[in-house]
């Protein structure tokens, strides 16, 4: 079985806040399960460099693009290091690899007769000098009233032109820009129109995508696809290979989502393999996003890969809905966030991915509290899961010398951990993952309630042979909660396999045998409840009005 599994591409235009990490975080989490079923896994995404917002961030703190992109890439891929995501290959769409390819793509997409000029009228700066990049337009959606960029209006999803907008102005400078008229290829969306209708019928049969990109597309097509400007007039991006047009870029829209496929060229090209063994029609390929990317992986990514006649088709869109916090909704502008450099200098990684995961916003916005966060840590992570481990191999020191006894493996303990790989796995596969790590936590309450049933510590006095059974037992389920909980807690279950000496994590059974503990420590740490008020005040400190 080969998946592919692409993370979406955030803007390096600034930090990343939990808002991103919970939507991308899925990929990771299905990425570590394929492994260790071990199926063959391609995981890949980047940090988009040619976009608008980079420009923006760039004037405002005038320098350039290439400064803006440089220090947000880099800080992008300490982040993910740090949560623990396993990119195979983590780029950047400025990088020479991923223009060469966009520019092979937009000149088959030409070849195959999928792309034509078209003289168009487009939003002028006079005051600026310059034709504005649609998100340089700014003013109110012709369809909901809301306050809206030119390309989308986040409140509605409606993918918009910038001519569209109600009295526009310049994000630059505030002014009202003139219209002028200006040449640009065009991408036939409309004759896509009854593929893409077939493909949503068959992805609603399938069940594979969230009810967020089945209702949203199904709401686009029935509106029609209209024929959508692939270039534009932008100072920075990837170069139009045709003569006649070398003062402007292929459209970010159709630009950025082809970093999944240029993204696996380059890894297939450094890894010696060939790119139609990891993407055809036998693939099965996850794409991991926030709801306000839907149409650009449901209508406008398999448009193009059904123009360049590549088989290898979305079959799970893994579309979030949004994180909210504190009640709020999150503002980047007026710093209303939990930036991610920022909470991995106070928190364990597993503590954020644990809540990001249990509390994640599948099907509904959810919210992020830090009084929940590290109520749930202390509860659950070190209180439930961590004392388990904690209590079990710390009587085993003590009272056995670290050996870990020989003892009968409860019949229905084996019978529950068997369940469990079959059960949490098909919830992974199905992308419910927030049920997936319920049902492995239901557990670690069994476990414990077992640990309290059987008195080990009266057992080792009374019965030592029934303290054998217990303790072995103990053993047992935690070295197959390790390798269960790897893809959602990879740096206690790294922990975990160190103190047992465990072999690589598979996506089976682990059978129990004699061990000798080593270099035992706790998983995690109690999290003063002081820090609530804390981080409450920094939040409400560092808000601009």
């Amino acid at each position: 079985m080969t998946i592919l599994i692409g993370g979406a591409w955030p803007y390096a235009n600034g930090s990343l806040h939990l808002g991103h990490i919970a939507a991308l975080l899925p990929g990771d989490i299905l990425a570590r399960y394929y492994r260790q079923k071990g199926e063959r896994v391609l995981y890949v995404s980047g940090s988009d460099c040619n976009g608008t917002p980079i420009s923006i961030r760039a004037n405002q703190e005038h320098t350039t693009p290439e400064e803006i992109a440089n220090r947000y890439h880099q800080e992008f891929e300490e982040c993910f290091t740090k949560l623990g995501f396993t990119y195979d290959l983590y780029t950047r769409t400025d990088a020479d690899h991923h223009h060469k390819s966009v520019q092979a793509i937009f000149l088959e997409l030409l070849e195959n007769g999928y792309l034509y000029k078209k003289k168009i009228e487009q939003a002028y700066c006079q005051t600026d000098q310059q034709f504005l990049p649609d998100r340089f337009v700014e003013g109110t959606c012709p369809i909901c009233g809301a306050k809206a960029r030119g390309d989308q209006c986040d409140q509605c999803s409606a993918i918009l032109d910038p001519l569209e907008l109600i009295d526009k102005r310049c994000k630059i400078c505030g002014n009202q820009p003139a219209i002028k008229e200006t040449e640009h290829y065009y991408f036939s969306f409309s004759k896509f129109q009854e593929r893409l209708q077939e493909y949503l019928k068959f992805a609603q049969k399938e069940t594979r995508w969230r009810e967020n990109a089945i209702s949203l597309t199904s709401r686009y097509l029935k509106e029609g696809v209209p024929d959508r400007a692939v270039t534009r007039d932008l100072p920075n991006g990837v170069d139009v290979p045709v003569a006649g047009f070398e003062n402007k870029k292929i459209y970010v829209w159709i630009e950025a989502v082809s970093g999944y496929l240029t993204a696996s060229m380059e890894w297939a090209k450094h890894a010696n393999e060939k790119i139609e063994d990891w993407l055809n029609e036998e693939t099965i390929s996850y794409y991991i996003h926030g709801k306000d990317n839907i149409p650009f992986h449901t209508v406008i990514w398999p448009s193009i890969l059904m123009g360049l006649n590549n088989p290898a088709l979305p079959t799970h869109i893994i579309s979030n809905e949004y994180l909210t916090l504190e009640k709020r909704k999150l503002s980047t502008s007026q710093n209303w966030a939990v930036w991610v450099p920022d909470i991995l200098k106070r928190y364990d990684p597993d503590s954020i991915r644990y809540f990001l995961t249990i509390n994640a916003p599948e099907n509904r916005d959810t919210d992020f509290s830090w009084r929940e966060f590290i109520y749930s840590h202390n509860s659950e992570l070190l209180g439930a899961y961590g004392n388990f481990v904690n209590r079990t191999v710390k009587f085993i020191q003590k009272s056995y010398d670290g050996i870990v006894p020989e003892g009968q493996i409860d019949r229905e303990i084996k019978m529950k951990i068997c369940q469990l790989y079959k059960e949490v796995g098909a919830l992974i596969e199905d992308a419910q993952l927030k049920k997936s790590l319920d049902t492995l936590f239901e557990f670690v309450r069994y476990a414990n309630k077992y640990f309290d049933q059987q008195k080990p510590w009266i057992q080792i006095h009374e019965e030592k042979p029934s303290c054998d059974n217990t303790m072995a037992n103990c053993i047992y389920i935690i070295s197959n909660l390790a390798q269960l909980l790897q893809p959602f807690l990879p740096f206690s279950s790294a922990k975990v396999k160190g103190m047992l000496g465990l072999n690589d994590f598979k996506w089976e059974e682990i059978e129990s045998g004699v061990l000798t503990l080593k270099d035992i420590e706790p998983l995690y740490k109690r999290i003063d409840l002081r820090e609530i008020e804390e981080e409450l005040s920094r939040l409400k400190e560092g808000v601009s009005s």
